[in-house]
């Protein structure tokens, strides 16, 4: 029997797909900067969002959005004052977003099966509301990430540089903070809390082990992104499994075929390639000592 029939899971299958092209588009910008971890610390921040929402009786994820882009701009902003480091910012979110979360949801008349939702996934439990939301937000970071990725990767790759050279260096590092918080709330419904950062660097990784450049790793990442959901979500349906784990597991496995793959290549190119012999040329003339 086809599960696609159901609207459920048509739901589940669309939501996973914009996400799997959204989240690597924006976490390449991530792993450029060396802050691949940065998902879990805004996605625990949403947890908090989410306890609130639900203690409130009002929408999980709206307010989920408003309370991971403060988070996102406080730790930014942290960052860039250089007041503390941006691993220790990182960290109290972290600890602190989680222990908010759980205390508001306990506070809450949602049971441990809402909190378990957003820890771990649940897109099959998807509404209409929740897709439209998914798409709305997925739709823009893509098109912001694409259209923005020369004057993004160059703050990514050298702030100094792109200051001198005129670019809005505070401005695009905002961006990017409420971006990576807007995609954490929405891949919060596909993969959960504790895996956001899986689908933003995995992919990432995974494409860097083949690519040259921005822009193909980039390329590629997306792929890779997009066949890790949809296949996640086939498994899930078929075999009765996590749709949250599926993907990601997709996703892990990918990268070591891929690894593997491109070691294999490696060693097999090194091993065709001649090895050069050193020519000795004899001396012009001889010298004798008597």
């Amino acid at each position: 029997m086809d599960l696609f029939q159901y609207d459920f899971m048509l739901r589940a299958l669309v939501g996973a797909l914009v996400i799997g092209l959204a989240a690597p588009a924006l976490g390449i910008y991530l792993v450029q900067r060396r802050l691949a971890l940065i998902g879990d610390g805004i996605g625990h921040v949403a947890l908090t969002g989410v306890g609130a929402g639900l203690l409130l009786n009002r929408s999980p994820v709206l307010v989920a959005v408003i309370a991971a882009t403060l988070g996102a701009i406080v730790i930014e902003l942290v960052r860039s004052r250089g007041r503390t480091s941006g691993d220790l910012a990182l960290a109290l979110l972290f600890y602190g977003g989680i222990a908010g979360g759980v205390m508001l949801v306990g506070l809450s008349d949602a049971g441990s099966g809402k909190l378990n939702a957003y820890l771990f996934g649940s897109l099959t439990t998807t509404s209409p509301g929740d897709l439209v939301t998914i798409l709305v937000l997925g739709v823009a970071i893509l098109v912001t990430m694409l259209a923005l990725r020369p004057a993004l990767f160059a703050v990514c790759h050298d702030e100094e540089y792109a200051r001198v050279s005129g670019l809005p260096v505070r401005a695009l590092n905002l961006l990017l903070a409420v971006g990576t918080a807007v995609t954490v709330t929405i891949a919060m419904r596909a993969v959960g809390v504790l895996l956001i950062s899986a689908l933003m660097v995995v992919p990432v990784a995974t494409a860097q082990q083949v690519t040259r450049g921005f822009r193909a790793t980039m390329t590629a990442a997306m792929a890779l992104g997009l066949f890790a959901a949809g296949a996640g979500v086939w498994v899930a349906a078929t075999a009765d499994t996590a749709p949250g784990a599926s993907v990601v597991l997709l996703a892990i496995g990918s990268f070591l075929v891929v690894a593997l793959l491109a070691a294999g290549w490696r060693a097999l190119r090194r091993r065709a390639r001649p090895v050069a012999v050193p020519v000795v040329e004899p001396p012009e003339h001889e010298v004798v000592l008597r």
